[in-house]
């Protein structure tokens, strides 16, 4: 990334489309705008943008198809602004392939926070492509040496806490549904494996914090999954 990324509005309300428009250009960001489905997949196949922000909305075509295709040919960071509130709606979006998700009515200071947070993961991501070690306040995780350190202090993790930390770690500032993180740690998904996810979370927790109730490193996203704090 380059730090003139150019960002895809993708909104069938005007208003809210000048709106976004404008406050993204109040931060000195590029970005063109659809109002439908089928411009935004022209702009994707054209301009290729660097992010997009989508309405799921749309007069011609659902987001979520939109996302489907995009994600067939892009890795593109996807962020959600939708008025579909639904916890099912937010994870079918979030397992179609959308980095994070906004419920409308928004505060333009917290997708202008989630947005900083999605740069951030890809200027790492440029800076170190093979990345393996990584420090997130007094926490320093290691990859390679299958490590975690809490001020400095060696905490003992399980293998399997440790495959779910290191995955939580590594898409830090993106939430991942339950079913994603079930999926990627244990290769397969069954209703019953929501309470092991819950259970290893709880132990995790326990061990990273003194008050797992005021959680520092990884946040709840009720209803949907987990989201691992990025500073």
């Amino acid at each position: 990334m380059t730090g003139n990324e150019l960002f895809l509005i993708v909104e069938d309300d005007r208003q809210i489309l000048s709106f976004i428009g404008f406050s993204l250009k109040s931060k000195e960001y590029r970005s063109v705008q659809a109002t439908t489905g089928k411009e935004a997949m022209n702009f994707l196949a054209t301009l290729h943008p660097d992010i997009m922000i989508l309405d799921l909305g749309l007069p011609d075509m659902d987001g979520l198809e939109i996302i489907r295709q995009a994600r067939a040919v892009s890795d593109l960071p996807i962020i959600v602004v939708s008025a579909r509130d639904q916890d099912h709606e937010k994870i079918e979006a979030l397992d179609a392939g959308a980095d994070d998700y906004l419920t409308k009515p928004f505060s333009i200071n917290e997708l202008l926070a989630r947005i900083r947070v999605i740069l951030r993961r890809l200027h790492k991501k440029d800076e170190a492509p093979a990345q393996s070690d990584f420090k997130i306040g007094e926490l320093e995780v290691h990859l390679d040496k299958h490590q975690v350190l809490l001020s400095g202090k060696e905490i003992h993790f399980t293998p399997m806490e440790f495959n779910v930390l290191a995955l939580l770690v590594q898409n830090a500032g993106k939430v991942l549904t339950h079913t994603f993180i079930i999926r990627q740690v244990w290769g397969s998904y069954l209703e019953s494996d929501n309470q092991s996810l819950r259970v290893f979370m709880a132990n995790i927790r326990r061990k990273l914090q003194e008050d797992p109730a005021k959680p520092r490193y990884i946040l709840t996203e009720i209803g949907v999954g987990y989201r691992f704090a990025d500073e």
